[in-house]
């Protein structure tokens, strides 16, 4: 399958990220490389850019897609978990820019095999990285009913979660639920007809729930954040996009902390915490999709962009 993944926010990302020539960009979240396309027309003739991914299926499609920066570019097999190793090997002096892109890519929901998606009958997969053990099958028929309810609840926000999860649980006594296919029909008949009428798909918190699980998406974030301020240079900029809530939160509190110069207790008479502030906030608010851009990609109706510019 041709490997399609249209940039969001493309436009007010190159702005904002403002690349110049002669700089270093890392993609963190590389897809078929859009964004990082879009970098290297800006940095050239001399900058370079460090594209990551799990998936090799994107590495193939983004080495097509950026061919004509062949020796430009150092694409990287990994989770940007991983990002203070690849950049202290890549680029000990420090970097210009990074963009993390967030979540499941247009193509990985397309491709069926993949299992990301309510939409298309497939094994239960969702891995990111399919060299990963942990896979959706695994979630959905080893995970406790607590285990399943907590999952459904924090990363799905699913007010039916102990609904749905009684019922796969209920479910999988007969037998395993192998299919996204036998996924959606268990959690159309947990929630009640009414519920199941109103709004997006049925479906749809759920798999995400479930897949942030599978790839410890939040988790992988949340640890990285600091690991990207870390390794800017002075002036650099850090830009992330988001797809919910959760996400977006996590960002906007550590983008707060970084831009903090003390933490300290309010009750605190005095600052004991000698911390400094690291960064500028450049997005006060988060940047979302325009409506022609909505007209063209109905995809981008969710991503919220957020950057932060490195000041010591």
């Amino acid at each position: 399958m041709e490997f399609k993944h249209i940039p969001v926010l493309y436009h007010e990302i190159m702005e904002i990220m403002a690349p110049q020539p002669g700089e270093v960009f890392v993609d963190c979240t590389l897809g078929g490389g859009g964004h990082s396309k879009g970098f290297l027309e800006r940095i050239s003739p001399t900058g370079t850019l460090i594209g990551i991914d799990q998936d090799t299926n994107a590495l193939a499609a983004a080495q097509a897609n950026l061919a004509a920066y062949e020796g430009r570019v150092t694409y990287v097999h990994s989770n940007y978990s991983d990002l203070d190793r690849i950049l202290s090997e890549n680029a000990p002096e420090g970097v210009d820019g990074i963009l993390f892109d967030i979540g499941v890519s247009s193509h990985q929901l397309d491709e069926k095999d993949r299992g990301f998606s309510y939409m298309q009958d497939a094994p239960l997969d969702m891995r990111m990285n399919r060299e990963q053990e942990l896979t959706a099958y695994t979630v959905v028929n080893t995970y406790s009913e607590d285990e399943l309810n907590r999952i459904l609840k924090e990363y799905g926000e699913e007010k039916w979660a102990r609904r749905i999860a009684k019922f796969i649980v209920e479910f999988r006594t007969k037998k395993p639920i192998e299919t996204t296919g036998e996924l959606v029909d268990v959690i159309r008949r947990a929630i009640p007809k009414g519920a199941r009428e109103e709004g997006s798909h049925p479906a749809k918190r759920t798999f995400q729930a479930i897949r942030i699980e599978v790839n410890d998406e939040l988790g992988v974030l949340s640890r990285t954040i600091s690991s990207a301020v870390k390794h800017l240079k002075k002036g650099g900029r850090l830009g992330i996009i988001s797809f919910h809530s959760l996400e977006d939160r996590i960002v906007k509190e550590q983008f707060r902390y970084f831009a903090s110069d003390c933490i300290c207790p309010p009750e605190m008479p005095f600052c004991q915490c000698d911390k400094v502030s690291e960064v500028k906030i450049l997005t006060r608010k988060p940047v979302v999709a325009t409506k022609e851009e909505l007209a063209e990609n109905s995809r981008a109706k969710s991503a919220k962009f957020r950057a932060v510019e490195k000041i010591v």
